[in-house]
């Protein structure tokens, strides 16, 4: 793993969320990194180069280079795909490539309508703008940029430690019902699992009974709550014959109880339907 120099160039004038998402990763991996912009290399620069002809970390011209799946890297994935597994494990690094970095790279090779790269395409300075300093404008962006990308590292690294107090959760699976200690990441590793409700501590209070989803992504739960119980609150005791229950979602995916064991109990009849 090649060290990351204290200087780092791209191109000037106009920016777009590669070459911005490339200097906020930059940023993170090195604070004293000085990047600077310029649309020749100087000879004999020592430093980075990035999203600039002929740098190291370019994708233009005769330097593209694909993906397995047939998605071509710009420069924010070259990066990643080099440094990505020092900040985050090697599973995460690869998920993060996955569903942020090649939307990105996509649009940045072909075009598109991401909202993330619109959003950083409109920091640039707007054409009827008088003394307008498109440096300036880029480094904003930057600092933009390099917020999300660090609350999207703490989130895997936030994942990461949830995986081993969910899996030890499993453990105690009864009645296809797991119970967390608090809110935590859990989609991923219980979905595949014979579970159909999760019950955890709600941040505003009582406890929470969540009906576990097909897939990640998906709105449908394998086994969501009773029709009847939707959308209600106060009646919700009188239709289950359980005090303590606070409200159920109208589409069936969430329930609020008063303590953990409602909760439970409330699945436990879900489960019956």
């Amino acid at each position: 793993m090649v060290k990351i120099p204290n200087e780092a160039i791209t191109h000037a004038g106009r920016f777009h969320a590669d070459d911005v998402f490339s200097a906020a990763l930059l940023k993170i991996l090195n604070s004293k990194i000085n990047i600077v912009r310029r649309n020749v290399i100087p000879e004999g620069y020592q430093g980075l180069v990035f999203d600039l002809c002929d740098g190291g970390y370019d994708h233009h011209g005769d330097k593209a280079i694909f993906r397995d799946n047939g998605v071509q890297y710009a420069s924010f994935g070259l990066l990643w795909k080099d440094y990505g597994c020092t900040l985050v494990s090697e599973k995460e690094a690869k998920a993060f490539d996955e569903s942020f970095i090649q939307p990105l790279d996509f649009q940045d090779n072909n075009g598109g309508n991401n909202l993330l790269c619109r959003a950083i395409t409109q920091f640039n300075p707007k054409w009827d703008e008088e003394y307008a300093d498109s440096d300036i404008a880029f480094f904003r962006a930057v600092e933009f940029a390099k917020y999300i990308l660090e609350n999207e590292i703490k989130s895997m690294h936030s994942t990461e430690h949830a995986e081993k107090i969910v899996l030890e959760c499993l453990k105690n699976t009864e009645d296809g019902i797991v119970v967390l200690p608090t809110g935590m990441p859990w989609k991923a590793l219980l979905i595949p699992e014979d579970v159909y409700y999760v019950v955890y501590p709600s941040t505003r209070g009582g406890y929470n009974a969540q009906a576990v989803p097909v897939s990640v992504d998906s709105q449908q739960c394998k086994k969501p709550f009773p029709e009847e119980w939707r959308g209600k609150r106060r009646e919700l005791e009188e239709v289950t014959g359980l005090k303590g229950l606070v409200f159920c979602h109208t589409q069936g995916y969430l329930l609020g109880a008063e303590n953990q064991e409602i909760a439970v109990s409330a699945c436990k009849i879900a489960m019956a339907y």
